[in-house]
């Protein structure tokens, strides 16, 4: 076996599909589906492959539990098979499918009304996508087609999805792995450098800048104060688009609905996806000005998508939107956000020379260590003491801590208790020291 565990004496039936064991699953998984990926999470000691889930728990098929923090960059906001949009897609099988792209929806004209009316203001109108490198595609065909425009600025290390125009946007490694890289057209810029973003803009031929209101798969850099305003300012000056990808900051997990609003800026473009699809249905969608909506008159076949809005994933949206619309969720994550800050900064002190940087926003929290891959050695030995969280793939000094928005207070408290101990496995691990007498926090 590849980890620790107790295997069931007549395999694993699943009902459409059986097997004999984990090592079958991970052999095949190389064999016919991804062998790069399978090996790489195999030596890592991160074997996982995931049975049962519910709520914020992850069962290996081994029985091995694991506390959800990566979330699936947020896929998991509400936690797993949450209970209310079970029932709403349960529901919604009774009288709804995918439904037919072409035609007017119900459930895909109430989710865009929703949408609008939740959004910052400005925006009037939502197209779908089935995930978020394609939700990402639309919103740079819609501002090239506004603005005539083809150039789209974004920022170095920047992650937007692996689509065709999405992956150009972003970082090199998966850019020209495909031979995506396109500079004359998709030019970058660093973060929190509005010199050289203005730079860039003074040309007056960007369609666009997509930001991430924070970097995700950077490890959550944090904009600096009026940074991300600046970003507006100088795209309203130059005549160029600003949008916003919330795809992994949105729907509560700054504490706002939409994190953007936290900055007071109205997008002219705004991308949501993941956690919109409540964890149950894959659906993306983008919010657009009635500036750059044209294209929808003009030829309102101009983007297809036989699987964008789809109708289950509506309503599957509708509720994971209502849900981290309510008060006592706000509320909630104000309390979560809070109380993991103020641990982690005692752990902080209890390792300074580790535990370098807390990146804070909410719920969306970077945790940087002094190692340039030492968010992996965090990751290994809070995967061997039951939490799940992923090192940043741009940045792997910085680990990717996300409770999720529903998380419950004894469950926050596990996760910090579990977290303290691997984040000192690890120190001890890296320094090759057995016993650094250190404090425990309180």
């Amino acid at each position: 076996m590849s980890d620790d565990s107790i295997e069931p004496a007549g395999g694993f039936d699943y009902g459409a599909f059986s097997f004999a064991s984990k090592d079958e699953v991970l052999a095949k998984s190389k064999e016919f589906w991804n062998p790069g990926k399978t090996q790489f999470w195999i030596d890592t000691g991160v074997p996982l492959v995931i049975d049962r889930r519910e709520n914020y728990f992850l069962y290996d098929m081994s029985g091995k539990r694991l506390i959800d923090l990566h979330l699936n960059g947020g896929t998991y906001n509400l936690g797993h098979r949450n209970a209310e949009v079970v029932q709403a897609v349960t529901l919604a099988m009774q009288h709804f499918d995918v439904g037919n792209h072409h035609f007017p929806a119900l459930a895909r004209t109430a989710l865009a009304e929703a949408l609008i009316t939740s959004a910052p203001g400005g925006l009037s109108k939502v197209i779908y996508g089935s995930g978020g490198g394609e939700a990402i595609d639309i919103a740079i065909k819609t501002a090239r087609h506004t603005t005539q425009k083809r150039k789209i600025l974004s920022i170095v290390k920047a992650y937007h999805g692996h689509t065709g125009l999405a992956v150009a946007t972003g970082d090199e490694r998966f850019s020209n792995l495909f031979l995506s890289d396109r500079p004359e057209e998709f030019p970058h810029v660093p973060f929190n450098d509005l010199e050289a973003m203005e730079g860039v803009l003074r040309g007056r031929d960007i369609a666009a800048v997509i930001m991430e209101t924070i970097p995700a798969t950077y490890g959550f850099p944090l904009p600096e104060p009026g940074y991300l305003e600046s970003v507006k300012r100088l795209c309203e000056e130059y005549d160029a688009l600003y949008i916003a990808d919330e795809v992994q900051t949105g729907l509560m997990r700054t504490g706002e609905l939409w994190a953007i609003t936290k900055h007071g800026i109205e997008p002219d473009i705004m991308v949501t996806g993941k956690g919109i699809g409540g964890g149950m249905y894959p659906i993306a969608c983008v919010l657009i000005s009635e500036r750059c909506a044209g294209w929808l008159t003009e030829d309102g076949f101009g983007h297809i998508s036989t699987f964008g809005g789809a109708e289950l994933g509506c309503i599957a949206a509708l509720k994971a939107l209502e849900v981290c619309s309510r008060p006592e969720t706000r509320s909630m994550v104000h309390y979560i956000a809070d109380t993991v800050g103020q641990r982690l900064r005692a752990i902080a002190e209890v390792y300074p020379d580790w535990l370098v940087g807390i990146r804070q926003n909410g719920v969306v929290i970077g945790l940087e260590f002094n190692h340039p891959e030492g968010a992996k050695y965090v990751m290994k030995q809070l995967y061997e003491n039951g939490v799940w969280a992923i090192f940043s793939t741009l940045d792997p000094r910085v680990l990717q801590f996300k409770p999720g928005v529903l998380m419950k207070p004894e469950l926050v408290d596990e996760v910090l208790d579990r977290t303290e101990i691997a984040i000192g496995r690890a120190y001890r691990e890296v320094r090759g020291t057995n016993d650094l007498g250190r404090r425990r926090v309180a």
